[in-house]
């Protein structure tokens, strides 16, 4: 390993499939080091991890650095949002955790929108209607299911609190991550005190919201990882607020992130509270705001319908009119929690190419059609779309992308923008920068640029046209069918 310019930080990225780990220059943001383990998801009606997992595999993920982890100065983990976390007096898990894309609470989530105002109360409240995903639904189900395992929790906290608060031993969070669970108000920033009130949860099981730039702690003796005692550790954040750390973004340009998630987002200067639920309001982890739309169904969906046509993902062809909506977990955008798969178009002559080209562009018609939601009325709309996550090397997907979008789009050469989003929060601890300004220096986002191509209306329409006419058959409760 050749010498760093300057102090080394470890960013962490605890996803849905896995804990990576970059030890990185702080000088330079080159990665000097990193490391990756698994974690296991259970499969049906529910979607749940022993949080546990997550810390063994932190440190499997750090071991794999060798000593650049030993040599760091201050740690920052970035995770998985709206997971919930309940954990008992002696801080050990009270039942798995039940994660972002459990759609179980879909019934918890409309009873609350109903109870407290309607949707765009909530909006104007919280920044977000609630859905399946947030945090809030998932302890009102929690409460309602298992009642035994909601009385035995004494702490609340999301997928990397947990890990914070075991290395520091202190319980916090920070307001990108905590503006994802439906009880903080985002125009006090400020926990809700009526909607916990509601739901039955008690404020004191509940973390401390680090301020941005705030030092959280310090790690504590005893955690068996290779951080001496005493390294800073930072707040930390949810994964789409520390991967737009990582790209240094600045308002108004917008990003699609294709993963096991989709997602599309921009950071405003406005605090946004759209009624209609399509866009959540959440904070960014600088003190900004990071409006942003989600969909549960991308990368994965579009790798099982290739699975199932025995295709390699990039084998599509050119579309004959067949519409295929890759609904395969239920959907949050659009909001349709019991949705399934549906195809529409089929022909004698339809290929298997041209139904796997039909679920790229159902997957990008979801993320493009909340994309003018999410941008503020005054952004460019002519700067590049950010394309990243493990679907932005893919030419099927930027093809489809550009095609859809119409717009130019960039793919950063950085990888693991998550981590590599939590490593500048680390190193802006050290230097006192502003994080977003530390991966600008590090020039984070610089990559290659696909120039814009004539948007394809044609497709957008037939999509939008098919699920218009199937919502009643994707809105039905699964229970009925």
């Amino acid at each position: 390993m050749s010498a760093a310019e300057g102090p080394l930080v470890v960013g962490v990225d605890t996803s849905t499939q896995s804990t990576k780990a970059l030890v990185v220059d702080a000088a330079t943001g080159r990665v000097v080091a990193s490391g990756q383990a698994p974690h296991t998801v259970s499969s049906g009606a529910g979607r749940e991890s022993d949080p546990r997992q997550w810390w063994d595999a932190l440190g499997e993920a750090l071991a794999q650095c060798g000593d650049a982890a030993r040599e760091a100065a201050a740690v920052s983990v970035g995770g998985q949002q709206h997971g919930l976390v309940t954990l008992d007096a002696q801080g050990e898990p009270v039942r798995p955790a039940l994660l972002w894309n459990d759609v179980r609470s879909a019934p918890q989530a409309r009873r609350l929108i109903d109870e407290l105002g309607g949707a765009k109360a909530w909006a104007e409240r919280t920044g977000s209607v609630p859905s399946a995903s947030f945090t809030v639904t998932k302890w009102a189900w929690l409460t309602e299911h298992e009642p035994d395992a909601a009385h035995a929790v004494k702490a609340v906290r999301l997928p990397h609190d947990y890990l914070t608060e075991r290395l520091t031993g202190e319980g916090t969070t920070d307001r990108g991550d905590v503006s994802g669970t439906g009880w903080w108000a985002s125009g006090t920033e400020e926990y809700d005190e009526g909607i916990l009130a509601r739901v039955g949860l008690d404020p004191a099981l509940l973390p401390r919201v680090v301020r941005p730039g705030e030092v959280a702690g310090t790690v504590r003796d005893g955690h068996g990882l290779p951080f001496a005692k005493g390294t800073l550790v930072a707040a930390g954040t949810g994964d789409n607020a520390a991967a737009a750390l990582g790209l240094g973004l600045r308002p108004g340009v917008p990003v699609m992130s294709l993963g096991t998630s989709g997602t599309v987002y921009a950071v405003s200067q406005r605090r946004p509270a759209d009624p209609t639920g399509t866009v959540a309001g959440f904070a960014d982890a600088r003190g900004d705001w990071l409006p942003l739309a989600c969909t549960l169904n991308c990368t994965l969906a579009v790798d099982r319908v290739a699975a199932l046509l025995n295709l390699d993902r990039e084998a599509v062809e050119p579309g004959s009119g067949v519409t295929l909506l890759p609904f395969l977990d239920g959907e949050r955008t659009p909001n349709l929690p019991h949705s399934s798969g549906l195809l529409h178009g089929l022909r004698h002559d339809t290929t298997a190419g041209q139904l796997l080209q039909a679920a790229y562009e159902g997957a990008v018609h979801s993320l493009l059609g909340a994309l003018d939601l999410v941008l503020d009325a005054d952004a460019d709309p002519s700067a590049p779309l950010l394309l990243i996550g493990g679907g932005a090397r893919g030419a099927a997907w930027q093809q489809t992308v550009r095609r859809l979008s119409g717009r130019p789009v960039q793919i950063p050469e950085a990888r693991e923008l998550v981590a590599l989003g939590a490593a500048a929060q680390a190193a802006g601890l050290l230097t006192g920068e502003d994080a977003a300004a530390v991966a600008r220096r590090w020039n984070t986002a610089a990559g290659p640029v696909l120039d814009a191509v004539e948007r394809d209306g044609a497709t957008l329409e037939r999509i939008t046209g098919v699920l218009s006419d199937a919502a009643p058959l994707l809105e039905r409760d699964a229970s009925s069918r």
